[in-house]
């Protein structure tokens, strides 16, 4: 492989390209879906999550993450047969995990969906235990081949998944609905990700098989010590555990949404229904939105572990601190313009992909909440970055201790305003943008006093706040005369989608001039992409 391939801004942008595409797929796949099963079904669909998402999370998160850690470890060191050992220990680990998840999944589904209010759910919650198993059997394939930087077997993976919902989910949600109902519909829905997530499974060990030779042909030093399997087991177990609660925060939150929120909202004198269908506006509809540009986030943080963990390997603090700052300038990049637009923009973009699905006054209730809940983008792109780059140091324990003191905060501040009925279900967004506020903040204060050379977050971080403010306004102001010139401001939908195109595209090309203008981007931060070097000489990078 070149140094190309394994450079992290190319790993970040495979993964990331395939992020992104299987996020849009994920929008798109959400507005036949409710426009077949409808609000109520979009309810009972979304409750089934987030207990899936915490228990995959808590099965399946960290030891992934220790394969790529610990392989690349190895790797950079001359020693394959180690990094081929470490992945014979953690595949058998995985897979008794994912069974134990399913099993707990299946056997605790009548207690969960009476426990969030939905008794209903209980057929959705039996037909994704399945993809448990598939997942963290297929997890281990992706660690190992992380630690080895090949990115794109994860990336392509990753878009069987998203294909195979819209190709088997989709259909087997329209029949259930017309057989049993929103219930079945939603069942139905979640039993195709299974099916998905099998054949993305189906894939990934097929093409291990393939690359077992590219594997044998790593040069090994023949000096290195064989590490036995307790002391692989031991050494997983230190790395993951840590890392697996640290990235229970996106679940985490999830989770006590689902359990709390509706609950709160019919605390505060709110119907059962329009509780169900306000709780599914906010995380069927919102923050499935919100989930696209942090697909990007995810890459960076996957990609950061098995980068700086090589560096801190050979004793390179230059290669470490430089990744770091990388790192961190891309969030910065990446998240802080997706925050501006999506919450500027929110009601347009609400509107041009669900109208046909959801009432105007739904409609209004959901761009409210998208408009705060997209702030969370620049602050989840952070968290990933700095958690990634505090695993890869080896200290992985500060991940989990901040999110703690997060998720303690959302905990509170969901008691303290869903339930007020003047805000009910718009408390959610808050308490989850000081959760963030609260983690981000505080990883970045580690990052710095552990980072070998200091990062100067002020000159990171203001031109890209500037240029996404900027950004902002012209996406705002083109929108707005496009839509005022063509309907006087009303929301026709043929009207409102050339204005929204027209907005993002004016918030793009505004963004892309000042980026070039003010110098945030630099040479070494293009290399990695496919035709960075071009790229590169055509915008006078330095």
């Amino acid at each position: 492989m070149t140094q190309k391939s394994k450079s992290l801004i190319g790993g970040i942008s495979i993964l990331g390209l395939a992020g992104l595409i299987c996020k849009v797929v994920g929008v798109l796949y959400r507005i036949p879906l409710a426009a077949y099963i409808g609000g109520e079904g979009i309810g009972i669909y979304s409750k089934v999550f987030p207990s899936y998402n915490l228990l995959l999370t808590i099965s399946s998160a960290g030891i992934p993450v220790a394969i790529s850690r610990m392989v690349a470890h190895y790797v950079t060191r001359n020693d394959p047969r180690n990094a081929k050992r470490i992945f014979g220990v953690a595949m058998p680990a995985l897979t008794a995990l994912g069974l134990i998840a399913t099993i707990l999944l299946i056997c605790g589904s009548g207690m969960l969906s009476d426990r969030c209010g939905t008794p209903e759910a209980r057929g959705g919650y039996l037909a994704i235990a399945p993809s448990l198993l598939f997942v963290c059997v297929m997890s281990a394939f992706r660690g190992y081949m992380q630690g080895h930087r090949i990115m794109l077997p994860t990336a392509i993976s990753q878009l069987i998944e998203q294909v195979g919902k819209v190709g088997v989910a989709l259909p087997m949600a329209i029949w259930g609905m017309r057989a049993g109902g929103p219930a079945l519909g939603a069942a139905g829905a979640l039993l195709g990700t299974s099916i998905a997530e099998g054949a993305a499974l189906l894939y990934m060990a097929v093409k291990h098989l393939l690359s077992r030779r590219a594997f044998a042909q790593v040069a090994q030093d023949e000096s290195a010590a064989v590490l036995s399997r307790k002391r692989i087991a031991i050494r997983l177990a230190t790395i993951s555990i840590p890392i697996t609660l640290g990235a229970c925060i996106v679940p985490l939150a999830g989770w006590i949404d689902s359990f709390m929120l509706t609950n709160l909202m019919e605390g505060g004198g709110m119907d059962t229904t329009e509780a169900l269908v306000r709780y599914g506006l906010y995380s069927g509809m919102v923050l499935t939105l919100i989930n696209v540009p942090t697909a990007l986030a995810m890459a960076m943080s996957t990609n950061l572990v098995p980068a700086i963990s090589a560096g801190m390997a050979r004793g390179d603090k230059d290669y470490v601190s430089r990744e770091s700052i990388t790192g961190l300038r891309i969030a910065a990049v990446i998240g802080f313009p997706c925050a501006v637009g999506m919450s500027i923009l929110a009601k347009p973009i609400l509107f041009l992909f669900y109208s046909g699905s959801y009432t105007a006054e739904h409609l209004t209730i959901a761009g409210k909440l998208l408009q705060m809940s997209a702030m969370t983008i620049g602050l989840f792109t952070m968290v990933q970055a700095t958690s990634g780059i505090l695993q890869g140091c080896g200290k992985q324990r500060i991940p989990m201790y901040t999110l703690l003191a997060g998720v303690a905060c959302k905990v509170l501040l969901n008691f303290l305003l869903v339930r007020i009925p003047a805000l009910n279900i718009h408390g959610a967004p808050i308490s989850t943008l000081c959760c963030y506020l609260v983690i981000s903040g505080l990883n970045l204060f580690f990052v710095w006093k552990y980072s070998p050379e200091k990062p100067r977050y002020l000159q990171l971080f203001t031109k890209p706040v500037i240029a996404s403010a900027l950004m902002g306004g012209a996406a705002w102001a083109v929108h707005g005369l496009v839509l005022q010139a063509l309907t006087g401001g009303e929301y026709a939908y043929g009207a409102n989608a050339l204005a929204t195109f027209l907005g993002i595209g004016a918030g793009v090309v505004v963004y892309f001039v000042l980026v070039i203008a003010l110098r945030i981007l630099r040479a070494e931060d293009m290399k990695g992409i496919p035709h960075g070097q071009t790229l590169v000489r055509l915008l006078h990078l330095r």
